[in-house]
């Protein structure tokens, strides 16, 4: 089984960069969700996290970085993986790094080939979890300037969002020489980045998140288009994604509690809706609630599908998010978790 450590040790980033060093693969917290990281200039533990995930590897990954104090310590930071930042990126860094954003970037051809599954691009983000800070700058001091981390779950499942969820995802497929989970507490924000391309005239939105679309135009005075054609492959962007073994059903209040009524069978089936809904099914039903608050939902939403899923329910059924820019992300994984591989 995997080792575990508390971040509460004085020694745990230290501890951690050396995992990463090594070229062995870290559980790291962050805001989001926990990743599977490694040293994302070195190739061979690059291809550990696809095989743990069982992760194509033309599939992406993010690269994370440490966070800087300056501008001018930005540019030198980030001038180590890519040749140019667009001048529409810096109001961005400036306003959403450390956060949970990722932008996608032009990648210098020597690094990260294999994290960047190959592409001219390559996705950054500065994690804003104090933990994962302090790892990322210890990684600095050992040699690694950037860390690769995907969510830290088996390709295409639930994201996980404490450090319980990862142990669990692994505990059967890498020892404790192979994986170090450092537990950071539950993520504050529950859902993957945002993430944008900036290397057009436009930002570009390839996954929505907790920064919303609006915010990303508000900030560089720029309309936000949507996903174009010449689009890079990003994490997250498969059709089915972020999906438990139950099979997973979106609908409105009222056409869930019709299905349910039709198809009865307590025993498999599992609800995560509103009070609201949840009042009107017998109490006996499987349930949890879903917040009414966007910010809420995000981080509440793969620990409920988890915690339905753990009870092997065939179906869960989730009432569908209300309309509105920050319920976006939610929406999203949702559509995706009840895709059909």
């Amino acid at each position: 089984m995997a080792r575990y450590i508390a971040s509460s040790s004085p020694s745990t980033a230290q501890q951690a960069a050396s995992v990463l060093a090594a070229g062995h693969l870290l559980g790291l917290p962050t805001e989001t969700v926990y990743g599977l990281a490694a040293d994302a200039n070195n190739p061979a533990a690059v291809a550990r996290i696809f095989a743990a995930k069982g992760r194509p590897a033309n599939h992406p990954l993010i690269v994370h970085v440490a966070a800087q104090a300056s501008r001018v310590a930005w540019q030198r930071a980030l001038s180590q993986l890519s040749p140019q930042v667009p001048d529409m990126a810096w109001p961005l860094i400036d306003a959403f790094w450390p956060g949970p954003l990722t932008l996608i970037l032009p990648r210098l051809p020597e690094v990260c080939h294999a994290a960047a599954g190959g592409q001219a691009t390559i996705g950054l983000r500065c994690p804003a979890h104090p933990v994962a800070q302090a790892v990322l700058q210890a990684a600095h001091g050992v040699g690694v300037w950037g860390v690769a981390a995907p969510s830290a779950n088996r390709f295409g499942r639930v994201s996980p969002t404490t450090a319980a969820h990862v142990m669990s995802e692994f505990a059967d497929t890498l020892d404790d020489t192979e994986l170090l989970v450092v537990d950071g507490g539950d993520c504050e924000v529950g859902i993957e980045s945002t993430i944008v391309d900036v290397c057009g005239e436009w930002p570009v939105l390839l996954r929505p998140g907790i920064v919303t679309s609006e915010q990303i135009s508000a900030v560089t005075g720029l309309r936000v288009l949507g996903v174009q054609s010449h689009s890079p492959q990003v994490s997250g962007s498969l059709a089915s994604h972020y999906a438990p073994n139950a099979q997973v059903h979106v609908c409105a209040a009222d056409a869930l509690l019709s299905a349910i009524s039709a198809q009865g069978g307590h025993g498999v089936h599992a609800v995560y809706a509103s009070s609201a809904v949840l009042q009107r099914l017998s109490p006996d039903m499987p349930r949890r609630e879903m917040p009414r608050d966007a910010h809420a939902c995000a981080h509440d939403l793969f620990s409920a599908l988890r915690a339905l899923d753990a009870i092997n329910a065939a179906h869960i059924w989730v009432e569908a998010p209300p309309e509105g820019l920050l319920w976006d992300g939610v929406r999203d994984r949702l559509q995706r978790a009840s895709t059909p591989v």
